[in-house]
């Protein structure tokens, strides 16, 4: 994989590898242990919450509203972090968000089943943070907590491969798919880890956090 210099490690591909795998953990998470909510993508929130309006079935309707809620929330709160933070010295901002999705995920892993509607808007709380906080991997703009906008960027550059022969096109269609396999293998892992570890199966996001916080002390790539 390429290094440029003078670049964050923020938005480096090996910090947005270890994102992406927790991101696909997360969806997986929620979907599969916390009652099919999901932690990531937000229109099959909206599609469900729909369903469940037109079957004015309002207990489900509150199950699908909040995480929508909270992740807009998340969205704000990582705004709010870039504005009070971005010129810290010690920690780069997006540290601080990665450190608050560790906080929450940490008590999302103690949080009962009966405790879903709490756990589901934190983990779409954090995930949102995530998503507003990293927004870029080798200078192109990606998400690392969903992929619609990932597969339509890495096909439209594949696309433009085949009609250019540029090789940086190439990789960046290689990047974004790369970052698509990372996620599906994050939701795989979670899936496989729900069965033995049940709710506490979030954590391993936290550690995957963890490592892309530590990554993030180096102050950019070099070649």
């Amino acid at each position: 994989m390429k290094f440029y210099p003078h670049r964050q490690m923020s938005e480096s591909f090996i910090t947005a590898a270890f994102l992406s795998v927790s991101g696909g953990l997360q969806d997986a998470y929620t979907y599969i242990f916390r009652g099919k909510v999901f932690a990531n993508a937000q229109t099959g929130n909206i599609v469900l919450l729909g369903q469940n309006l037109v079957d004015r079935n309002w207990r489900m309707c509150v199950h699908y509203a909040v995480p929508l809620l909270f992740f807009a929330l998340g969205i704000a709160a990582a705004e709010c972090i870039k504005q009070k933070f971005q010129n810290m010295q010690q920690f780069h901002w997006r540290q601080i968000v990665v450190l608050c999705e560790i906080f929450l995920l940490l008590i999302v892993g103690f949080l009962p089943i009966r405790l879903n509607l709490i756990a589901n808007a934190m983990v779409s709380f954090s995930c949102a943070m995530q998503v507003q906080a990293f927004r870029k991997v080798n200078g192109y703009a990606f998400a690392s907590t969903m992929c619609i906008g990932n597969i339509r960027s890495g096909t439209d550059a594949l696309c433009a491969y085949f009609r250019t022969k540029d090789r940086n096109t190439l990789f960046k269609s290689l990047c974004y798919w790369a970052i698509i396999l990372l996620f599906g293998i994050g939701a795989a892992v979670g899936g496989h880890f729900i069965r033995i570890f049940d709710m506490r199966t979030i954590w391993f996001s936290c550690c995957l956090l963890f490592v892309s916080f530590l990554f993030m002390f180096i102050k950019e790539e070099r070649e």
